[in-house]
């Protein structure tokens, strides 16, 4: 039996799968900043994958829009 695929096709691309290992592997180390403020620096992996979704975004990869905020 076929596998059934789905017609939207891929939502993130190579790219932004890059930018995620990326701002991951910066959170681990400690180097990753989450802003300008007074305490910059990233304390969840959630907001690491966001980031680097984020920079993904502005690098022109294949990312779908961020949902609407509350």
């Amino acid at each position: 039996m076929r596998k059934r695929t789905s017609s939207r096709g891929r939502r993130y691309g190579n790219g932004a799968k890059r930018a995620v290992a990326s701002a991951v592997r910066r959170k681990k180390n400690g180097t990753l900043k989450a802003g300008k403020g007074r305490h910059p620096r990233a304390k969840s992996r959630k907001q690491a994958i966001a980031i680097g979704l984020s920079e993904a975004r502005k690098k022109g990869a294949k990312v779908p829009r961020r949902k609407g905020r509350r």
